[in-house]
C-alpha cells in the first residue's frame, strides 16, 4: 500500500514542463511543491494510521512494515512517537 499524498505529482518532468510554459525548472518545482504544514499534517496522519494498524488491528511489526511498504524500524519508531503525541493530547484535554 502506498501512502496518497496531498499535492499532485507532475506528470512530466520540470525541464520539459518548464520549456513548455516558457518559465524555469524552479518555478515548475515551486507550482508542484507542497507546503511544511501540510508534509506535517501528512507525516502525522501517517503516524496515526500505522499505530491503529497495529495497536487497534491486531496486526504484528512484520505485517505493519510490508503493509505500509517501510522497514520494521521505521513503522515502530513512528509507531511509538504516534503513541506518545496521543498520550500527550490526552495529558493536555484532561482537565487537572
Amino acid at each position: 500500500m502506498t501512502i496518497q499524498t496531498i499535492r499532485k505529482k507532475r506528470p512530466l518532468p520540470a525541464k520539459e514542463l518548464a520549456a513548455m510554459y516558457d518559465v524555469s525548472v524552479r518555478t515548475i518545482q515551486r507550482w508542484a511543491s507542497q507546503t511544511r504544514k501540510d508534509w506535517i499534517d501528512e507525516q502525522a496522519t501517517l503516524r496515526e494510521s500505522i499505530r491503529a494498524y497495529h495497536d487497534d488491528e491486531g496486526h504484528t511489526w512484520p505485517q505493519t512494515a510490508e503493509h505500509f511498504g517501510m522497514s520494521q524500524d521505521a513503522v515502530r519508531s513512528r509507531c511509538y512517537r504516534a503513541r506518545k503525541e496521543r498520550a500527550a493530547e490526552a495529558k493536555a484535554a484532561r482537565p487537572e
